[in-house]
């Protein structure tokens, strides 16, 4: 039994949910998202409460009730507060630069890259060494900062790189410990 899937999901204020055949399509104050959902799987909407159920018991639509159950959330905290990934560039010469729809990023290379923000989200330059992504999607929003940070990782001698805002790189000692 799904013990995240038997969850109940209050809908919070300013937003609604709206199932239409298998397609649930949630809308809040920030924007509206949609979500197909599994044939496993039935979402009743009722008082401003989102259930998931099983149509029939299974291990495939036990999994599928606590994924659909996790999207649906994800869904609601995403319209009615929206998320956000802090990145922080770490390093002599690293620096960001918002200009429009695009981020210049110095990592080190020869050149900047530049790299495009997806439609949907939104980036803030919080200093030169410090950027902040936003979007109403957890899912676009994270795989957005881990291609960013994919641009120049981490290195675990001096630490340079690309890291997310919070995150701890293991050290590791060089050739002098030997």
């Amino acid at each position: 039994m799904s013990r995240i899937g038997e969850r109940k999901l209050n809908i919070p204020e300013g937003a609604s949910a709206i199932v239409e055949g298998n397609t649930l399509t949630i809308k809040g104050t920030k924007g509206e998202l949609k979500l197909d959902i599994n044939s496993l799987v039935s979402v009743e909407v009722n008082d401003g409460v989102i259930t998931t159920k099983q149509k029939k018991v299974s291990k495939e639509a036990n999994v599928m009730q606590g994924t659909t159950n996790s999207l649906i959330n994800s869904m609601l905290i995403g319209v009615s507060k929206g998320f956000e990934k802090g990145l922080e560039a770490v390093g002599v010469g690293y620096r960001f630069n918002v200009q429009g729809k695009k981020i210049v990023v110095n990592a080190g290379y020869s050149h900047p890259v530049e790299v495009e923000v997806p439609e949907g989200l939104s980036a803030e330059l919080i200093s030169n060494t410090e950027i902040t992504i936003k979007g109403i999607d957890k899912q676009k929003v994270a795989e957005f900062a881990a291609n960013v940070r994919k641009i120049r990782e981490p290195e675990p001698y001096k630490g340079k790189g690309i890291r997310y805002k919070g995150e701890i790189v293991r050290r590791k000692e060089g050739k002098k410990a030997a």
